[in-house]
């Protein structure tokens, strides 16, 4: 069995990473970076983990943990500031490497990157993860890209807008103002708009520029992306025909609509297709879970590809009927 280390695993991607690890046939997590939980029980972070995993240690030891997986569960600036171990396979779950021009970073992350390299980007039904180096995509580009990659090459480039939402949990475990159930619940607020790090990033993956506002949901998992696009070709058969073999993601029939509900605590991702007969425009909504196939569980689907496993070990695919 392939060992694996998982660095800022007190944070909402990294408990999720190591949930999904838990489950998984090949991968044995054995070091849990925590610079807060450092030299604590796993049970500290939830009690349902039991004796058998190993107690936190700093995100510096776990690094020389010498596993043959390490997901990088970190803020964005201090996943960009780590060398890289000599691992069979480092997965980056922070923004740190999604870019492939590095001056971008001072503009869009608001650091500059101190360790450009290449890492490919892996989102497995668009774009393969090639080892050792790979960087997940953001939350956002994830659905983003499922609804417009397959349409990319017969689309009006000069017009595409994507009107996304996303559960609180996006912005992370930390406290902020813009988190406090206050602020949130009974609230729908748009939010760094036209600014947003992920702009750039499905920019340069659809290979044109899209006009890109994100939401604040008020609920805690969650993301549901909205592009409109003008198009003569087919959309729905595109997408079939690109997502036909994918245990992952889901082109709904004509008539249904994405549902937070069932995505919500999966890695799976539905996307529907819509004619609007006042504009002629097409409409296609993806939903994911914004911790699912939004962040862990595309990053274990990432190492399951890049390793040769199968691709969905460890993935949650259904979600609960209610």
């Amino acid at each position: 069995m392939a060992t694996a280390a998982i660095l800022g695993c007190a944070g909402y991607t990294g408990q999720e990473t190591l949930d999904r690890l838990l489950a998984h046939p090949e991968l044995e997590p054995v070091a849990l970076g925590s610079d807060s939980l450092a030299g604590q029980r796993a049970s500290t972070l939830d009690p349902r983990l039991n004796g058998d995993l190993p107690p936190f240690v700093t995100n510096a030891e776990a690094l020389r943990s010498h596993a043959d997986v390490v997901f990088l569960c970190l803020g964005h600036e201090a996943a960009a500031a780590i060398e890289p171990p000599e691992a069979e396979l480092v997965v980056d779950l922070s923004g740190a490497h999604r870019l492939r021009e590095a001056s971008l970073y001072a503009e869009w992350y608001g650091f500059e990157h101190p360790r450009p390299g290449a890492w490919s980007y892996g989102l497995p039904e668009l774009f393969e993860p090639e080892p050792p180096l790979v960087a997940n995509p953001g939350c956002y580009a994830t659905a983003a890209l499922l609804a417009l990659a397959p349409l990319a090459d017969v689309i009006d480039t000069n017009s595409v807008v994507v009107d996304a939402k996303s559960g609180v949990s996006g912005a992370g475990r930390g406290l902020k103002a813009s988190s406090h159930a206050g602020f949130v619940l009974e609230n729908l607020t748009p939010y760094r708009v036209g600014d947003h790090q992920h702009a750039p990033e499905i920019g340069q993956a659809l290979g044109f520029p899209v006009c890109f506002v994100p939401h604040l949901l008020p609920v805690k998992r969650g993301l549901l992306a909205t592009c409109y696009v003008h198009t003569d070709a087919d959309a729905r058969a595109l997408l079939e025909e690109a997502f036909a073999t994918s245990p992952a993601v889901r082109v709904l029939e004509e008539g249904l609509a994405p549902d937070l509900s069932r995505v919500q605590h999966t890695d799976a991702a539905e996307i529907a297709v819509y004619e609007d007969r006042a504009t002629g425009r097409t409409i296609v909504a993806c939903a994911i879970d914004n911790l699912g196939k939004g962040a862990a569980g595309n990053a274990v689907q990432n190492a399951n590809v890049a390793l040769g496993f199968d691709e969905t070990a460890g993935l949650r695919l259904t979600g609960v009927l209610v």
